[in-house]
């Protein structure tokens, strides 16, 4: 009678086991996503709807590109740029040393230019690249004595400023004062010969007496 039970609930159980579709996962296999893909694509759907209703309204600010800096202002006072040409003059044949502003030594190129301008307590960018955004930009053929002329470094196709001078004189030809690593290494006034057009990057003005000055 006993057997007759067992046989009875172990067929009940087959019978219950293929009713149920069960299938025994074998080798330890890992869980298998039971969703049909109709299901799966529903439910990344609801997700990715519900992530863009949550976000927050969009925060971006449009600006328009910034305008360049304005032009830096050197304050000159009462300092005529006659006196300070007449003080540059003083210093011809001083030795061209890189990075020194030291007339014992010798200077670079803007190391002459911010000694020269410091003997009257006139603050300047200690390098030339720095002069680029400085004073009034204006045509060469219009530069004055005092003037500031800029150029390329030694390399004409990097167009970036890289040496500078002041203006001696602009009548037949235009004429600066600089030092200069090149056959005069030092202190010298040079014309605006071709080759310094073709370094040449742009004169600018910082002293406004030169605005209603002749020219020199």
């Amino acid at each position: 009678m006993e057997k007759v039970q067992w046989m009875i609930l172990g067929v009940g159980m087959v019978l219950l086991l293929s009713a149920c579709d069960f299938t025994v996962p074998s080798n330890n296999e890992g869980l298998v996503d039971t969703l049909s893909n109709t299901d799966t694509r529903e439910a990344k759907s609801d997700t990715t709807t519900s992530l863009v209703d949550s976000m927050p309204p969009d925060q971006t600010i449009v600006r328009d590109t910034p305008a360049l800096p304005p032009a830096q202002i050197i304050e000159t006072g009462q300092v005529q740029p006659e006196q300070v040409m007449a003080f540059a003059e003083t210093l011809m044949g001083t030795p061209y040393v890189y990075a020194s502003t030291n007339p014992k030594v010798g200077f670079d190129c803007s190391g002459f230019i911010t000694y020269v301008f410091n003997h009257f307590n006139i603050r300047v960018p200690r390098s030339s690249i720095d002069f680029t955004n400085v004073g009034k930009p204006i045509p060469v053929e219009q530069a004055k004595r005092g003037d500031i002329i800029l150029f390329t470094g030694t390399d004409s196709t990097e167009r970036f400023v890289g040496h500078m001078g002041l203006v001696v004189a602009n009548t037949d030809t235009l004429r600066f004062i600089h030092s200069t690593s090149g056959k005069a290494m030092g202190v010298t006034i040079t014309p605006l010969s071709k080759y310094y057009r073709s370094r040449f990057v742009k004169t600018i003005r910082i002293f406004p007496q030169n605005d209603s000055q002749g020219l020199l």
